[in-house]
């Protein structure tokens, strides 16, 4: 499976909701120990790209092969299947044992859809777990989930030689909006017909999951104010960022119809574009498909507010493991999990490699190892991603979907001229106050 069709499951499965998945009375679908004594663990992923999909395979078929006492089924599901499998399999009392889990932890433990791993996972094992991560695996200090992997959600991509020739620096990206204007204004005389400066975020859906992290670059904070009573929109930073779009709509400086996903590479990789706006897991799709774009590939931070004050402008998207609250082998499913993901650091290695290091370890020694790996000489952008990118990142919000599709839906009206930023603002407040009242936000606001 193409990674940008992976990635497109994010956008896709956001705008039904973050907490799709949860529909349905949970009920763990592994068996009791079986002939000779084994447990059998159900475990389910997504399928990814095909070296994800090969780890995935050589991760089970490793921890079956390395003792005789737990037996894990892996289910690969297609990734534009996976909400409605797993929907079918909780109605049914058959949802997996563990699973892969991209979304906010929030409502599916408000739900009692997630088990938690403190008493089933080693204390010290959850400790390894990096800062940036934590936000997304626990609630008020309660690990509900175990992450795999980190990866900035915003990042800009440049092709170097369509830099070069509007006579730009082609090692050099925009470091702030405006240098990003000035620089669409001297490329767009030198494209051709089919060609356009820059390929970002464009459709509501999309704005909501992709722009948190600019909303925060540009304000200081997100949708919702500390104690979810209120929504947080209405300053000038929601206004200037929106203001901000629209000017690469309306000088031209990016396409009316979308060239490609957000999360995909081909607009890029067939060189329609001078900026593309994705994900860092983009590069491993340029490298794959567009090897001969490779080498002229610039990466760097998404352009900041001018006065973001040392903020950075990009969420840290996720896949995480999570255990079904009624497992019946919660200890087993906790068992594979601890081996797989917060063991021997050298299991964990191939994944990020054959990635080629677009995604960040969230254990300090896979951070060292997948560093000493030779392959690293290969991927200067690992550095950018890890010492550029990460350190000013957010975790994604824990709020409920419809609260960040109420903005994303506020930036594409903006954007495309169909409301002015007071109306298109106050629509999206009318409209997070609603799901504030109907979710009753106040009482499952983060207590920290």
């Amino acid at each position: 499976m193409h990674k940008r069709n992976s990635r497109l499951l994010i956008a896709v499965a956001a705008a039904a909701a973050a907490g799709t998945i949860l529909a349905g009375c949970s009920a763990g679908g592994g068996g009791d120990a079986g002939e000779g004594g084994v447990t059998t663990v159900q475990f389910w992923h997504r399928t990814f790209t095909p070296v994800e999909n090969e780890w995935y395979a050589n991760i089970v078929k490793q921890f079956n092969e390395s003792q005789d006492e737990i037996k894990v089924v892996d289910t690969e599901a297609p990734a534009d299947a996976w909400d409605q499998k797993m929907k079918s399999a909780q109605a049914a009392g058959k949802a997996p044992d563990i699973y892969t889990f991209s979304a906010s932890i929030t409502d599916a433990v408000n739900a009692g859809q997630l088990h938690e791993l403190n008493g089933l996972v080693p204390e010290d094992k959850l400790d390894e777990i990096i800062e940036p991560a934590q936000p997304i695996s626990q609630i008020d200090g309660k690990y509900y989930a175990y992450p795999l992997l980190l990866e900035p959600q915003t990042v800009l991509f440049w092709n170097k030689d369509l830099l070069s020739a509007a006579g730009l620096d082609p090692e050099t990206g925009p470091t702030t909006w405006d240098e990003l204007f000035d620089m669409c204004a001297a490329i767009k005389p030198t494209l051709a017909d089919g060609q356009y400066c820059i390929s970002p975020a464009s459709d509501a859906v999309t704005f909501a999951w992709s722009s948190v992290g600019q909303q925060y670059n540009f304000s200081g904070h997100t949708a919702l104010n500390e104690d979810w009573t209120a929504p947080d929109i209405d300053d000038d930073g929601y206004r200037q960022l929106m203001e901000n779009y629209k000017t690469l709509w309306d000088e031209g400086y990016m396409a009316q119809q979308a060239l490609d996903v957000y999360v995909g590479g081909k607009d890029f990789g067939e060189e329609k574009v001078a900026f593309k706006v994705s994900g860092s897991w983009m590069m491993s799709e340029i490298g794959s498909d567009y090897s001969d774009v490779l080498p002229k590939t610039g990466i760097g931070a998404f352009p900041n507010a001018a006065d973001a004050d040392g903020r950075g402008a990009t969420t840290l998207g996720n896949f995480r493991w999570v255990i079904d609250a009624k497992s019946k082998n919660a200890q087993a499913a906790a068992d594979f999990l601890t081996w797989a993901l917060a063991g021997d650091p050298e299991l964990l290695v191939p994944f990020f490699v054959d990635t080629q290091f677009t995604k960040v370890p969230v254990r300090q020694s896979v951070q060292d190892a997948v560093s000493a790996d030779e392959a690293s000489a290969d991927a200067p952008w690992s550095s950018i991603v890890m010492n550029d990118i990460v350190p000013t990142a957010i975790p994604e919000p824990t709020y409920p979907w419809d609260v960040s599709l109420a903005v994303g839906t506020a930036m594409e009206s903006v954007m495309k001229g169909a409301a002015s930023t007071d109306d298109a603002i106050k629509t999206a407040e009318d409209a997070i106050n609603t799901v504030i009242q109907r979710d009753d936000l106040p009482s499952k606001a983060p207590k920290s």
